[in-house]
């Protein structure tokens, strides 16, 4: 709950405003019952017209007093709940930021997506009630049971019992409610995850005819989820007919024994008008206080959840005093091991030791779950080691500045992503202050300027969101120049290359040798012809070192390597392979 209220920052004053002049509101609302028992018992009674105009006219005054007091606290209420939700979603959204790869693992994207969207919801709506309904309703009740005290204190004991039986209902009820809003906002995560699934996939879903099976998984998630809430639901109901025994009880008593206490002279008509104006009052804060447990049942689950993200640490952080400068492209891995899961006694990398020299082509090369994507990904520290140590430029990476890292080794990952926007726009992500002449330059490097000359528009034509109007290899050639753009002293490409033909993939090659022959390059593939003009080729097995040696060496003495070449090259693997 504190790490929640913390984010709301400057609108504090606004919080504080309502509360005072939801204060004010009440005290003008609990003071009209009782001038309006003066005015039956000193006026109307009495046929003093002047006391009813004089108490009329104060009455008035209050009423309007009230509605001020009402309208400005509400519109603070709604300026503190909006802030709040706006100063939440920008806190976690800036956590999520500094996530790394395992961090967002911990969470998955859809509960992450839940936890900004429904989840903030639920607080906003939340803090609004309570800052306004939470605030008014007790002190509401305080000072009417209060003023049914000073009235008639023998009275006052059916409200007291009214009270005890109506928090004892509600405690029950809030007990075991708040268990089910818990699950239940997990089953939203399940929901959403469906739903992302789905959209994410339509083509593949379309072009396999699973419209059903898509239709009937989705629909079991969301009967959970409609099954939780029916049972959540059904408790809260009893909320309402716990309120109206109370009310019926204190309406019977009041009526019963006002009257008797009429009769003997005890108690005035007036006092007995006021008296029922007071315990309406006050069962009708009861009745708000209800509907503000309910609101924080569901709430905690939710605050519960944003904390938990607002509150998590990356796993990855940058040292005190951090190494600004990597002096060159050197690679060296001294006896890693990693695991995805620490301690789960898996590896996806044993015992690596390996070393890349400067400006050196390296080629990686496996069966898939080899360990190659996890290999590359250790050198821009998107994962830390479990053991041993990588070193770039001689310096162990979590040494360096994460930014500093990133910036001079660029990654081009097997899944490539787009954003909505210019051409120029999605190059730029490599270096912002990019002329077009250097992003014309880059695109020249990666073969893209072929396909984006013939688009309407060139350079400034547009991409739609997650480069949704280019094919895949047009894709992979723009996120190539992306890191280009970069300068990079190393160059990761992770099967980058495997939506582009042979004759692409060569002259991709080619570009770089003359375009940046002193940056260390890494290229995973799954072709062979991506690989064999490289200074060296790693080949890995099961996520060790098999051999790293040239093409020449290992078509002498690997048997992986021969196995792979063999099926390739003999086998007529590279259909697109230039005569």
């Amino acid at each position: 709950m504190r790490k929640v209220l913390q984010q709301l920052g400057k609108y504090k004053r606004s919080t504080f405003l309502c509360i005072s002049l939801t204060t004010l509101e009440v005290i003008m609302e609990i003071l009209m019952p009782f001038v309006t028992s003066i005015i039956i018992d000193r006026g109307l009674e009495a046929g003093n017209l002047p006391v009813v105009y004089r108490y009329g006219a104060l009455m008035v005054l209050m009423a309007f007093l009230s509605l001020v007091f009402g309208a400005t606290a509400g519109k603070n209420a709604a300026s503190a709940a909006s802030g709040l939700s706006a100063n939440l979603r920008e806190a976690i959204y800036a956590n999520i930021q500094t996530f790394s790869f395992s961090n967002i693992d911990k969470f998955s994207v859809p509960g992450l997506v839940t936890r900004m969207t429904t989840d903030i919801t639920n607080v906003q709506n939340a803090f609004m009630m309570i800052v306004r309904v939470a605030v008014r309703a007790p002190l509401n009740l305080i000072f009417s049971f209060v003023m049914c005290l000073i009235i008639s204190p023998r009275l006052s004991v059916m409200f007291l019992i009214a009270v005890i039986f109506l928090v004892a209902v509600i405690g029950i009820i809030m007990v075991v409610t708040l268990k089910i809003f818990r699950q239940v906002f997990r089953k939203y995560d399940d929901l959403n995850a469906s739903v992302q699934e789905n959209v994410t996939a339509i083509r593949v879903v379309k072009a396999f005819v699973r419209e059903e099976h898509e239709n009937i998984k989705f629909s079991k998630a969301s009967k959970t989820l409609y099954d939780l809430s029916v049972k959540a639901e059904g408790l809260l109901a009893f909320n309402n007919p716990a309120m109206m025994v109370a009310v019926y009880f204190c309406i019977i008593s009041v009526s019963w024994l006002g009257a008797k206490f009429i009769v003997g002279g005890s108690m005035t008509t007036g006092e007995l008008t006021s008296l029922f104006s007071y315990v309406m009052s006050l069962l009708m804060s009861l009745m708000m206080l209800s509907m503000v447990v309910v609101m924080i049942s569901m709430s905690l689950a939710s605050i519960r959840r944003i904390s938990e993200v607002l509150s998590e640490e990356a796993d990855l952080k940058d040292p005190e005093n951090p190494i600004e400068e990597i002096t060159d492209g050197r690679v060296d891995f001294n006896h890693v091991n990693f695991s995805y899961k620490h301690g789960s006694g898996k590896n996806a990398l044993s015992d690596i030791d390996l070393h890349i020299k400067s400006g050196e082509t390296v080629g990686v090369i496996g069966g898939t779950g080899a360990g190659k994507s996890s290999l590359v990904n250790l050198i821009c520290r998107l994962y830390d080691v479990d053991e041993g140590s990588v070193c770039v430029g001689g310096v162990d990476v979590r040494r360096y500045d994460t930014e500093v890292l990133r910036n001079q080794v660029s990654v081009v990952l097997q899944k490539n992503t787009l954003f909505s926007g210019s051409i120029l726009d999605n190059l730029r992500w490599g270096n912002p202050d990019a002329a077009e002449e250097e992003c014309i330059e880059a695109c020249k490097a990666a073969c893209a300027d072929e396909f984006i000359e013939k688009m309407p528009g060139g350079y400034h034509a547009r991409i739609e969101r997650g480069g949704a109007n280019v094919s895949g290899g047009q894709k992979q050639r723009l996120c190539i120049a992306r890191a280009l753009l970069k300068k990079p002293k190393i160059l990761i490409l992770d099967d980058s290359t495997s939506a582009v033909d042979t004759a692409t993939d060569a002259s991709i090659r080619a570009a770089f040798r003359t375009m940046i022959p002193g940056t260390t390059k890494i290229i995973i593939a799954q072709r062979i012809s991506s690989v064999q003009s490289a200074d060296r080729i790693l080949v890995l097995d099961d996520g060790k070192v098999d051999a790293f040696d040239t093409h020449e060496n290992l078509l002498k003495s690997n048997a992986i390597y021969q196995e792979i070449y063999t099926s390739q090259m003999e086998g007529g693997g590279d259909f697109d392979q230039p005569a």
